[in-house]
């Protein structure tokens, strides 16, 4: 009898450290999917806001491109937001772990409106 395959998401996560590299390296898309007064108090530079909502709304609107970067508070509003990407079949789909509470964590820079 053979193995069942173990399960795979069909996003990779990724840590802040990881999430920098591929961000200093000008290959992906940043987007921030927490909300607008949680975008304004601070967020990663060159970052785009597109709230969870509206990604679960009208997500082929709301996501446009392979290699893509989610990221939130802390990973799970983005891991959803990752897994709705992947399944409409986007490639290099990556949730950043730990959020926005990890970037600050690290001293990564940070904007604010």
């Amino acid at each position: 009898m053979s193995q069942p395959e173990p399960f795979q998401e069909p996003f990779l996560r990724i840590t802040v450290e990881e999430a920098k590299r591929l961000m200093d390296n000008g290959t992906v898309t940043v987007v921030d999917v927490r909300e607008h007064w949680e975008h304004a108090n601070d967020h990663i530079p060159n970052s785009t806001l597109v709230p969870l909502a509206r990604i679960l709304s009208r997500p082929q609107e709301a996501i446009q491109n392979d290699h893509v970067i989610f990221y939130c508070e802390v990973g799970q509003r983005s891991a959803v937001a990752a897994e709705i990407a992947a399944s409409l079949g986007f490639k290099n789909i990556y949730n950043m772990e730990g959020g926005m509470t990890a970037w600050r964590k690290k001293g990564l820079p940070v904007e604010k409106e």
